[in-house]
């Protein structure tokens, strides 16, 4: 059994690296991401394991020495303005979890290794996942070049925290991992609204991003007739709710979001001349994102032509459906069971880490309740007695794969 007091001490601990009242701001590649892994790789210190960084930021703490591991944990960046659980909990709990493991002196046929994945959010630079992409080989080429709103490059960001400035070297062969485990809060209401503690997850949703860059004429908001306006945001407007009609047309479980828009010159007295905004689509299924990208062409397309303005539409990231290993998943439904708190299986309607793992080897993730579905906002909250039953969830299937697989 894990240690409820030790982990909700480190709780709070790490919440200090970052919060204000409730709210954390750990941007991934920044010097509060690092000062929280700092902590983290102490802790572990402490216990003995051998704890490295690698060229993306990543850190890893390994307990035993040779074979093939289980790798257990989550990210430790947040959102500007986002709670003290998303992606930290999963951290903490995969410490708690093997510092158990540890202290019971349970004999694995296999090391495990505890995993911080850097800047998981993207939300400095806009790249998602970047830890675990890294390590897994899914790097888009010259990411080191991405640059956040000051104009600091990814590369600069790593060579700032002690690294080369190249993430690709933080490639790692998928022949030293055995099974990987995350473990989350939902982010999402079933299990709350169910009474259940722990959500078995089976996979992760389809997703898509896309890129809209409107191009309209800048000009004076008064002298300027309504007549020849070509106004970018008015065209950028028309976007956001096509958008939004595209879910209702589908319907089903199709989710679509607009996210982040940016106006330039963003000022009370100018039509503004350029607008950029991203697209957010997700659906369990991959045929339904193959239906919904087309339409969401003709409603840029339609938009634009309406008003008169330019545009690009980048459809730049997509990642299929993706199912966890039915071993990994059965083993976090035992481990479950084991714990006697209620649960099912879910699917998860976010991306995480655990879905570039899963496509070079065995994967799954524990999920805890989210408090009225809240996630990336200060109001995020998992009870304790939720998070202890998830962190024992962890803690048996993490000992059942080092054992048996």
């Amino acid at each position: 059994m894990i240690d409820a007091k030790r982990l909700e001490r480190r709780m709070t601990e790490l919440a200090r690296i970052g919060g204000s009242g409730t709210a954390v701001s750990r941007l991934g590649l920044s010097a509060d991401e690092q000062r929280a892994r700092d902590l983290v790789g102490a802790w572990l210190t402490a216990k003995g394991a051998e704890v490295r960084r690698d060229g993306a930021a990543n850190l890893f703490a390994r307990f035993g020495r040779e074979g093939e591991a289980i790798l257990v944990g989550s990210h430790l960046d947040s959102v500007p303005d986002g709670g003290r659980f998303d992606g930290a909990l999963g951290v903490l709990c995969a410490v708690e979890a093997v510092e158990s493991l540890v202290d019971t002196k349970v004999r694995l046929r296999r090391p495990i290794e505890v995993v911080a994945w850097a800047d998981e959010e993207g939300a400095r630079f806009g790249v998602g996942l970047f830890g675990s992409t890294a390590t897994f080989g899914r790097l888009t080429q010259g990411v080191a070049d991405r640059r956040d709103r000051d104009g600091v490059s990814i590369g600069d960001a790593l060579r700032a925290l002690g690294e080369k400035g190249d993430p690709a070297t933080a490639r790692r062969d998928p022949k030293e991992l055995a099974a990987y485990l995350e473990l989350h809060i939902e982010q999402g209401p079933f299990l709350e609204e169910e009474g259940l503690a722990i959500g078995v997850v089976e996979g992760i949703v389809a997703i898509s991003w896309s890129r809209l860059t409107i191009h309209g004429v800048q000009d004076h908001a008064g002298p300027t007739p309504m007549r020849i306006r070509h106004d970018a945001l008015v065209a950028a407007s028309s976007v956001v709710t096509g958008v939004r009609g595209i879910a209702r047309e589908i319907g089903g479980e199709l989710v679509t979001t607009v996210g982040n828009l940016t106006v330039s010159p963003n000022i009370v007295n100018a039509i503004p001349g350029k607008v950029t905004l991203s697209i957010d689509m997700r659906d369990p299924q991959d045929a339904t994102l193959d239906r919904a990208l087309p339409m969401l062409d003709r409603v840029v397309r339609e938009a634009c032509e309406r008003e008169g303005v330019r545009y690009e539409l980048e459809h730049y990231w997509r990642v299929p459906r993706t199912p966890f290993d039915r071993e990994v998943v059965a083993a976090v439904e035992r481990a479950a069971q084991a714990t006697g708190a209620g649960h099912r299986r879910i699917l998860s309607g976010a991306g995480h880490d655990a879905q570039y793992m899963a496509a070079i080897g065995p994967a799954g993730m524990v999920f805890v309740p989210s408090r009225g579905g809240r996630s990336h906002c200060e109001e995020e909250f998992t009870g304790m007695d939720d998070i202890e039953h998830g962190a024992n969830t962890l803690l048996g299937t993490a000992l059942e794969l080092a054992v048996t697989l």
